[in-house]
């Protein structure tokens, strides 16, 4: 067993404080991966506070890890010993089932293990994330980063990049295609990044007329005020694709107005409640309102490889772990740009 440094709430309502926990020794086809730096999610925080349910406590949360390969079992092949890797929201799935056989381990028929919070089937219990010093996973989901991106900034690549890469190479984005984006955070920043390295014209919907400029700076070709009703009455009818990141309750309608026939929207953001869809919206330009979940294993690498090519990562803010809870109150306030990392160094 390995002892390791980490952060956890104890209850729905304490803060993250330090915790030492073990982890399981590396068996024959497990990667020990030293943790550098781990991506802070917004998901972190309803799980923590278990505002979703079902949180199982001591909760360690974390899923955008990042880190060197520090040992591997006796019959990992596809690391070694000094590897930069990779760790997402899943560590195992069932395998066995048409979506595991078709790469799509996300959607796993009998239930992938999460990160954190999932049932550890080793050693009993639940699952710890990465806000630790170390975590052992087995090699089939652990993922290779492109040595020439910032390690740091790679981090929110495992949760925000493929989160959002999924869709738009699902509904085949690329150029010629009119794309929209709808909201700036730390999904909708990575949407605007890799729509526009796909070859999309990207226009950027936000309420915020402060982020026109960032918006732009990203790959946005424009940006466009969702509360300007004129600017929005003239872009009706006229996109192929719009990925929506808002968390928050919006006008789920004003969007698919947008679409052209057969244009599709993806929610990838996840309000507390039911988003109200007028049906007439959907049916008289057989549009389409979908949904997406993180991507599988293979998806996510093929992600990172393409982040790779085009020097794409997340716009970051990086902290030390005693300021978690200081960047969960920033992130209820939309104040970060666009997503925290932590320094696992901080761990001592």
């Amino acid at each position: 067993m390995l002892k390791t440094k980490a952060y956890a709430a104890q209850s729905p309502n304490s803060l993250l404080a330090p915790f030492s926990f073990e982890r399981r020794d590396p068996g024959p086809t497990d990667v020990q991966i030293e943790i550098l730096y781990c991506g802070v999610c917004h998901s972190d925080i309803h799980a923590a506070r278990d505002e979703w349910g079902g949180t199982s406590y001591p909760c360690v949360p974390g899923h955008e890890i990042v880190g060197r390969v520090s040992k591997v079992g006796s019959k990992v092949t596809k690391f070694k010993q000094g590897d930069l890797a990779g760790v997402g929201c899943m560590v195992d799935s069932c395998r066995v089932c048409d979506s595991c056989k078709a790469g799509l381990e996300q959607y796993c028929e009998n239930g992938n293990v999460l990160t954190y919070n999932g049932p550890d089937k080793h050693l009993g219990g639940h699952t710890f994330g990465g806000y630790s010093k170390m975590v052992v996973v087995d090699e089939d989901f652990v993922l290779h980063i492109p040595a020439n991106l910032d390690l740091k900034a790679v981090a929110p690549l495992l949760c925000a990049g493929i989160t959002t890469y999924s869709p738009l190479r699902h509904w085949k984005v690329g150029p010629g295609k009119k794309v929209g984006v709808v909201g700036l955070g730390g999904l909708g920043h990575m949407g605007v990044k890799l729509a526009h390295a796909m070859g999309s014209h990207v226009t950027l919907f936000t309420t915020s007329p402060s982020k026109i400029e960032d918006g732009k700076r990203l790959g946005a070709n424009d940006v466009i005020i969702s509360k300007d009703k004129d600017r929005m009455a003239k872009a009706s009818n006229s996109f192929d694709f719009i990925l929506d990141a808002v968390s928050a309750q919006h006008d789920i309608n004003a969007y698919l107005s947008l679409l052209k026939r057969e244009g599709t929207l993806v929610q990838v953001g996840a309000p507390p409640q039911p988003l109200p869809v007028a049906v007439f919206s959907l049916i008289f330009k057989r549009r389409n309102f979908a949904g997406s979940l993180i991507g599988g294993i293979s998806e996510t690498q093929e992600m990172l490889d393409f982040c790779g090519k085009h020097n794409i990562v997340s716009d970051i803010e990086l902290i030390p772990i005693d300021k978690i809870n200081e960047a969960y109150e920033r992130m209820i306030r939309s104040d970060v740009k666009y997503r925290f990392v932590i320094d696992t160094a901080s761990l001592g």
